[in-house]
């Protein structure tokens, strides 16, 4: 299989560190969340997952909009939570929540699960995540 794109991003100090792509348009601080008894005031690494997931997911979308020739623009949301697995590790959930003005609703579902079929995202997280998709 022939890669599309491929990226390399370095991190040091973990969730109290630093990331930066290797062609350095990606450069920032990342901090554990206050909630998490952190100093926050900084992206983490949820808040980076949740973003780099609903702009797949919004591609994917609209990509499957253009296929079906469905007319509207899309507005994604991306609900990351990181729990306790109760073995001492942690694991993380989504909600994608998915609007669609002037698409049915019932149509607007049928897209957004055609859309999860063929998302990067969903598909390298299918089966490990609870991912929850919703129309609003």
């Amino acid at each position: 299989m022939k890669t599309l794109y491929q990226t390399t991003v370095s991190v040091t100090g973990g969730r109290n560190g630093h990331v930066k792509s290797e062609d350095g348009i990606l450069e920032l601080d990342v901090r554990i969340p206050k909630e998490m008894g952190g100093a926050g005031g900084h992206t983490n690494p949820e808040q980076l997952f949740a973003a780099g997931y609903a702009a797949c997911f919004d591609s994917a979308l609209n990509l499957v909009m253009q296929r079906e020739k469905v007319v509207s623009t899309s507005v994604l949301t991306a609900t990351v939570g990181l729990t306790s697995n109760g073995e001492g590790g942690f694991s993380l959930w989504v909600h994608l929540a998915a609007h669609l003005p002037g698409v049915d609703p019932a149509r607007a579902l049928e897209l957004v699960q055609k859309a999860h079929a063929i998302c990067p995202y969903s598909n390298a997280t299918r089966g490990n995540i609870e991912v929850r998709l919703e129309v609003i």
